[in-house]
Parts: C-alpha cells; sequence; structure tokens
C-alpha cells in the first residue's frame, strides 16, 4: 500500500508534481489560445463563461498550485502536490462510485505512450469489480485535423483502453498510439455505442479530448491534466467535468505506478 507521506516524496521526486517540465511559456500560450476559442485548445468544451487570460491564471493558481501573478512569464511550472493528491482522493471516490453500482465504463487516451498502462490497471481492476469495460467502434476511421492538416486515424482498444493510431503503423492491439488532444474519439465511440442501442457509460476515464469531449455531451468524466491543458479544469468549473487530477501528464509511464496503485487502494479495487 501506498501512503499518502510516500505518494507526496514520489510526485516530487518524478516531477508528477512540484517543479515540472511544462514551461511557463507553454502554459500562457494555452490561456491565451483558450481565451481566443481556439478549437486546439477547447478540445471539446464549449465554455459558458467568459474567459480572459487572467481569469485562466486564476482558474489553474486555484487548481493545479501554477503561479497567480500574471507578470511571471518564463521558467517552470510549478503543481501542488496537495491539490494533487486532494484530486486523487475524489477521482478514487468516482472509482469507488462506479465500481459499487458494477456500472459501464469507457477509457481512453490522447497519450498512450505514457499514460496507457495506468488507465489499463483500472480497467483491469473495474472489469474484475463487475463493471463493464465498453469497446465500441474498433477499428473506425476518425479524421483529425493536426499541424500538418487532415489526419485519418484508426480507434483501437489495448487492454480496454481506448487510443488513435495511423493506418498501419502497427499491429492492432499493441501499446504504440497517437498523442492526439482531439475529442473526435470520443465523439465517436459514443455515437457508435448510441446507434447500437447502448448500454452508455455511466463513467469516461481518460485526458485531453476524450474527457473534455464526453463531458461537454452530458457524461460523467473524469480524468488527469497538465498546466497546459486548461479546457479539463474549465470544464471541472462549469460543472461538466467531474475531476481533474493536477500533474505532468508525460513523464516515464513507470512513474505512474504508484499513482495507480494508491487510486486502486483507496477506491478499495486493490487485487
Amino acid at each position: 500500500m501506498v501512503t499518502v507521506g510516500a505518494l507526496r516524496a514520489h510526485l516530487l521526486a518524478a516531477r508528477l508534481a512540484g517543479v515540472v517540465a511544462t514551461s511557463r511559456e507553454e502554459s500562457l500560450r494555452s490561456y491565451r489560445l483558450f481565451a481566443a476559442r481556439d478549437p486546439r485548445v477547447l478540445i471539446g468544451i464549449d465554455p459558458e463563461w467568459s474567459w480572459g487570460q487572467r481569469d485562466l491564471i486564476g482558474l489553474m493558481a486555484d487548481k493545479c498550485g501554477v503561479s497567480a501573478d500574471p507578470r511571471h512569464v518564463s521558467g517552470q511550472d510549478v503543481i501542488d502536490p496537495e491539490r494533487t493528491l486532494a484530486a486523487l482522493e475524489a477521482f478514487a471516490e468516482r472509482l469507488a462510485l462506479v465500481a459499487r453500482r458494477e456500472a459501464p465504463v469507457l477509457l481512453g487516451t490522447g497519450h498512450p505512450h505514457r499514460l496507457l498502462g495506468f488507465y489499463a490497471a483500472l480497467a483491469d481492476a473495474l472489469s474484475a469489480a463487475g463493471c463493464a469495460v465498453l469497446t465500441p467502434a474498433k477499428g473506425r476511421c476518425v479524421d483529425i485535423t493536426t499541424r500538418f492538416g487532415l489526419r485519418t486515424y484508426n480507434l483501437d482498444y489495448v487492454q480496454g483502453v481506448a487510443l488513435v493510431r495511423e493506418p498501419g503503423a502497427s499491429v492492432p492491439g499493441c501499446a504504440t498510439g497517437a498523442h492526439t488532444h482531439s475529442p473526435l474519439p470520443v465523439r465517436t465511440a459514443l455515437a457508435a455505442i448510441a446507434e447500437a442501442g447502448g448500454p452508455l457509460p455511466e463513467l469516461v476515464i481518460g485526458d485531453h479530448g476524450w474527457v473534455c469531449g464526453a463531458g461537454q455531451l452530458g457524461f460523467e468524466a473524469i480524468g488527469l491534466a497538465d498546466t497546459d491543458d486548461p479546457a479539463l479544469f474549465v470544464g471541472e468549473a462549469e460543472g461538466r467535468v467531474s475531476v481533474v487530477v493536477p500533474l505532468d501528464d508525460a513523464v516515464r509511464s513507470d512513474y505512474y505506478r504508484p499513482l495507480t496503485r494508491y487510486v486502486l487502494n483507496r477506491a478499495c479495487l486493490s487485487q
């Protein structure tokens, strides 16, 4: 069992929290683009409120612990580990609730190289608890606009976790996939479930567009987000996303294992 103290120390040592790799410049650029309602940064959220850059800095200071000073424009961002721990607790509570109901769930990631193992462990534990881990629209094409233009990807599932990959990039079922912020994969998956007559997920778990896209459509969604992903925290502030855990979402994949053990233990899902 991972104690709170041990996890706090790990968050700081692995730079999941504390001083993180994400730069202040990257985050401020994301806040500017979000304020301008750039769809590349909205990633599926349609904000109800008016969010200027200063509003977003204040929100991210509250949710993540980044500097609230708009004059702070360079250096590395900082995530308060206490905020990460509190959000992990809320995250675990949502997992425990859906497990008790043995409700269907959908998991997906735009960070397969880093976070697939974290979500796969959750999928395995929830399945063992009686939840149906949904895998709709497997193999379906999804056209996503990237900085290189419109690209076609295939929706796939690895250990119950959705991801997208370029056609012919690798053998289906392997752990490689494309990095994406797009909400189109989750929209494709949810539309396929609706077309087939259900069951719809009672909880969507993931990051980037998987959380924002599902939350915008009215599904309960929880996930992980870095300081340069304001959309998830705006979704949480406006009530469309249930829980967002602030952390660096691009460290080594094995650094997330203590978080997995902690969350599953807190949710009484350890196997």
